[in-house]
């Protein structure tokens, strides 16, 4: 299993989404005491860390959005 990403429960209690390595089987599992705390962060920072586009265009898709294409609120 690998550790895909991360998710908060209603009662606000975090579970991680794990890949099966075999078959790619998505399940969700709580997170443990034992846990290890950075390890968790990384997941749950990681699509923040790697977004689905490039940043340097983030004006220009947030003008496509219908914003003003800039990143500060006025």
């Amino acid at each position: 299993m690998t550790a895909e990403a991360s998710w908060t429960r209603k009662n606000g209690e975090w579970a991680i989404i794990h890949r099966c390595r075999r078959c790619g089987k998505l399940s969700s599992n709580r997170i443990a005491a034992d846990d290890n705390p950075m390890k968790l962060m990384s997941i749950a920072m990681k699509p923040l860390c790697l977004p689905p586009f490039p940043l340097e265009r983030i004006e220009e898709l947030t003008l496509l959005m219908g914003g003003d294409g800039t990143l500060s609120r006025k």
